[in-house]
């Protein structure tokens, strides 16, 4: 994929759906709600006017659903606890037959950054809005550390997190049985064309591969999705070269600082064990009684 310029891809990855009697008709979506963070909110898809659009309204209009019939209650910095105490109540009180669910990698980047927890929030929320009558969507996360281009013990540190955190999903999605969206499967998750200038938030064409891909789950559990979002950028404000330098400054930099401050002693950490494993190894190879005896001089 060039810098920049929009690619169709046609495929988007998703994981194994439980197999379940089909009916005979697909279903139609009437109500669909978001939950999650800044990209649930849009962020990194602006329109014209200021506001975010992002993959919520994209799912929305393919399935057909009337905008009172659509619900975001995501918010910037929220973690998984925040949608269980948060969002959950507005959600359900929406009375969605789809919800989408985007959060997690807020909790990868904090110092009580806790899978346990995780998973039983992401268990609550799951099990609240199935009783709801709500097929759930949530999503399983990309190496992040490829996309934002983090110093090497700081991507260790982070895939280490994002390891911990799919590995919550994976289980509790597996114990409910619903469709989940693997974004380091998905198509173009690693070009630059899919990354907004912060390199944190899906671009215009991300959002649609975003939507695209929770469109394809939809279909393939028995929903109807009468319109299936285009990968082709449209209505959209255009990114320049001042939004970028702008955003570095403005946002890019303290959001870096702040978040470094929780993550970069964990890194210090994963740094630490790593240089005392070497001395260790290092140590042992140098130590007369584990080294081979001298052969006898001829």
């Amino acid at each position: 994929m060039a810098d920049g310029v929009p690619v169709v891809c046609d495929d988007v990855a998703r994981t194994a759906i439980p197999e379940t009697p089909q009916t005979s008709l697909p279903v139609r979506a009437r109500r669909l709600v978001v939950l999650g963070d800044s990209t649930a909110v849009g962020l990194g898809d602006p329109l014209p006017g200021g506001a975010w659009r992002g993959m919520g309204p994209l799912v929305a209009g393919s399935l057909g659903i009337e905008p009172a019939g659509y619900l975001n209650c995501s918010f910037t910095g929220a973690r998984m606890a925040c949608v269980r105490t948060g969002q959950l109540p507005a959600a359900l009180a929406h009375r969605p037959d789809v919800a989408l669910l985007v959060v997690g990698m807020n909790d990868t980047l904090r110092s009580d950054f806790s899978p346990r927890r995780i998973a039983a929030d992401l268990d609550h929320v799951l099990t609240e809005l199935a009783a709801a009558g709500a097929l759930v969507l949530p999503v399983r996360y990309h190496d992040h550390g490829r996309v934002f281009r983090l110093p090497r013990s700081l991507h260790r540190a982070l895939r280490a997190r994002i390891d911990a955190l799919n590995a919550a999903i994976d289980e509790v999605v597996a114990r409910h049985g619903v469709p989940c969206l693997d974004l380091d499967a998905v198509p173009g998750t690693y070009e630059l064309a899919s990354w907004s200038v912060d390199r944190l938030h899906p671009s215009e064409l991300g959002h649609r591969l975003l939507a695209r891909g929770f469109g394809e789950l939809l279909a393939d559990a028995g929903y109807t999705v009468p319109a299936p979002v285009s990968l082709v950028c449209s209505g959209g404000k255009e990114i320049g070269a001042l939004d970028h330098v702008g955003w570095l400054v403005v946002k890019g930099i303290p959001w870096l600082w702040r978040r470094g401050r929780d993550l970069v002693p964990y890194a210090a950490g994963i740094m630490l064990r790593a240089v005392t494993e070497r001395w260790r190894r290092t140590g042992d190879d140098e130590n007369p009684a584990e080294l081979p005896a001298p052969a006898a001089a001829h």
